[in-house]
Parts: C-alpha cells; structure tokens; sequence
C-alpha cells in the first residue's frame, strides 16, 4: 500500500446519530425510576455553573419545587439555564432524590444532550485523500484518559476518532470536561467491530500503527507521518490480538527510568504530536 504524501487536509467535522434515550425500569421499592445511560445526568448548582460555562450542550433542567422560601441563588442558574435555551421543569425534592447518584444534588438535576456521533465513513471523509490522522482507541474505558486523548486529536488537527460500542468509554459529562470541550469539534465514530474498520481505513489509504511498549522499534525511527491510523489500546491489557494482528507496524516510546511505560492518554499525546512533528516537518521541506 503506498502511502499518500499529500499536504490537503479536510475540515468536515460533524455526523453521526443520537445514543438511544433513557428507558423505565423499577428501583428496589418497586417504584419507577429513570434508567439511563451513565454520564448524561449532572448534578449540583456548583457542577451545572461549570458545565454550562464550559458549554455542554444542555437537554433539560429538573429543579425542586419552591418550599416556600426564596432561593435566589437557584432562581439565578435557573434564569441561566432558560437563557440557554433549556427547558426548566419543576418537579418535587423526592424526584430529584430518586435521579441522584449521592445525593448532593442541592435541588437541580440537568440532563445533558445525547452525544451525536459520526460513523466511520465521516471519518475518512474528513480525512480528505492527503496526509491524515485518525486515533483508534481498542477499549480505553477510563473517561479522564477517553476524553483527554480526543483533547490531543483535536489540537494536533486529527480528522477523527474510533472508539468501539461497547465495553469502551464514552462522551459522558467527564468527557467533555476532560476533553476542554473538543468533543463537539472532532468526529468520534463508533463501530461494532475494531478489526473491520482498521481493514476499512487500510482500504482508505492509512497506515497502521499499533502503539504498544513491546515493539522493536521506537517512535523516532517508525514510518509515523503521512496518512496513518493510530491505534491506542486499552489501560489494563493494551491492544487485543486481534487488533494487533491487524496493524501493519508497531512502535514504542524510547524511556530510562524505571516506571513501566506512560499510560494511555499520555502516550497518545507523545505520538499524535510525533505525527504532527513531521507533518509539519514535511511541510517546510516542501517549501
């Protein structure tokens, strides 16, 4: 497969569909209560302030019946949210009870818009036919490291990010604080089946690379520019075999001391911006 040593780069962001919505189910008691997907609920005035400062795309707002008293500081956020467009509904304190997670939900609750994601096709196309990197994630589950590696695509120009739909993290309420709100401005796709997309990529043009602390070769020495996918796996057993037997060629971070590697999200920072390096490398020879 050669590779493409074009400079054009695309900047087609968005697609996808929504996550399915919450169904009904019964609590111990018996009593109905929501089950939903985790990480789409928000709770606490502190915690709804942050996450609309940092634009977290807001669905609806449930706030506690007034008790008699006035609650300026409530009454405030929730002025706040309905200058944001989200639909404030008034419902009683043992609701709000029944939706929180510990409790502490000091009389608001907001659920958080489903996340949009693109499918792989998205990807490629925001691809373009040039130069591209695309970050595939086998089973990364933490969402601190989730988020804070499409934070990383995102600044390095990435055109994508490949996660799969299931047993895999997700654009949560931490991802999108993790990510410094760069989920909103990368195509995430997710995919039933890691091997079958990295071989769709592959017939797209991109190289494989499989980072993994048991490779041969560092990231200085490997082939790490032009139109690669990245392949990141997951923190507790890397990258499955059958991933691995998929990537054309695989690289390490070169170390000295004595901690057994960087974990995911950092690694993934070190060799995005190994590509980036000598992409912009290449630019200025090309000048």
């Amino acid at each position: 497969m050669a590779r493409d040593q074009s400079s054009e780069r695309a900047c087609n962001r968005r697609g996808g569909s929504d996550r399915p919505h919450a169904q009904r189910g019964q609590d111990a008691r018996g009593q109905g209560r929501e089950v939903r997907p985790a990480g789409d609920l928000i709770e606490g005035r502190r915690a709804v302030v942050e996450a609309l400062d940092a634009g977290i795309p807001l669905r609806r707002a449930f706030v506690a019946k007034a008790s008699g008293d006035e609650d300026p500081i409530l009454d405030k956020l929730v002025k706040r949210l309905e200058g944001r467009g989200v639909e404030c509904e008034r419902v009683p304190k043992a609701r709000l009870d029944a939706m929180s997670s510990h409790g502490a939900h000091q009389g608001v609750v907001v659920r958080v818009r489903p996340f949009a994601y693109a499918g792989l096709p998205d990807v490629v196309a925001a691809a373009g036919t040039g130069d591209a990197l695309v970050v595939v994630l086998d089973h990364v589950t933490d969402e601190g490291n989730f988020g804070a590696i499409v934070r990383t695509a995102e600044v390095v120009g990435a055109a994508g990010v490949v996660i799969a739909n299931a047993r895999a993290a997700t654009v949560g309420v931490g991802a999108y604080k993790t990510s410094a709100g760069a989920v909103l401005h990368i195509p995430i796709a997710q995919v039933p089946n890691l091997s079958r997309a990295i071989d769709d990529l592959k017939a797209a043009g991109f190289w494989v690379c499989a980072a993994t602390e048991h490779a041969e070769e560092d990231v200085w020495h490997a082939p790490m520019g032009g139109r690669l996918a990245l392949v990141m796996g997951s923190e507790g057993s890397g990258i499955s075999r059958l991933v691995l037997e998929r990537c054309d060629f695989s690289c390490r971070l070169p170390q000295r001391g004595r901690v057994e590697s960087l974990n995911v999200a950092q690694a993934a920072t070190v060799l995005c911006y190994e590509w980036l390096r000598r992409e912009c490398q290449g630019s200025e020879d090309a000048q």
